[in-house]
C-alpha cells in the first residue's frame, strides 16, 4: 500500500505533509503535490497534516479520484522532491472547498 494525493490539493498545495514525511516521498509541481509510490513507506504521518484532507491510502481513494493513483506515480517521476515546507499559494484558502479542480492542474 502507498498513499495518494488527490484533487483537493490542486491550487492549495499546502506542504504541511512534507514537513513530517520521514522518507521525502513528496514531489511538487506548480500547483499540486504528489507522493512517489516507490518511496512511500506507508507510515501515514502525512494524512492528519493535510488541511484539505487530500491524502488517502491507495486502497481507500474515492471512486471519483481513482485516476490520481496513476497520476501520482507519473508526476513523481517528473517533478522534483520537496523536503521542506514551502509557502502555499497566496489564494490557497480560497481554493480549499472548491470541487472539480482536475482541469486546473498544472504539470
Amino acid at each position: 500500500m502507498t498513499y495518494v494525493v488527490t484533487e483537493p490539493c490542486i491550487r492549495c498545495r499546502y506542504t504541511d505533509c512534507v514537513e513530517v514525511c520521514p522518507v521525502d516521498c513528496f514531489h511538487g509541481g506548480p500547483n499540486f503535490l504528489v507522493i512517489d509510490p516507490q518511496t512511500c513507506i506507508d507510515c501515514a504521518v502525512c494524512v492528519p497534516e493535510c488541511p484539505v484532507e487530500a491524502i488517502y491510502p491507495d486502497d481507500e481513494v474515492p471512486a471519483d479520484q481513482q485516476g490520481f493513483i496513476e497520476l501520482n506515480a507519473q508526476l513523481a517521476a517528473r517533478w522534483p522532491v520537496i523536503k521542506r515546507a514551502e509557502p502555499p499559494p497566496a489564494d490557497a484558502d480560497e481554493w480549499m472547498a472548491v470541487p472539480d479542480k482536475r482541469d486546473l492542474l498544472e504539470d
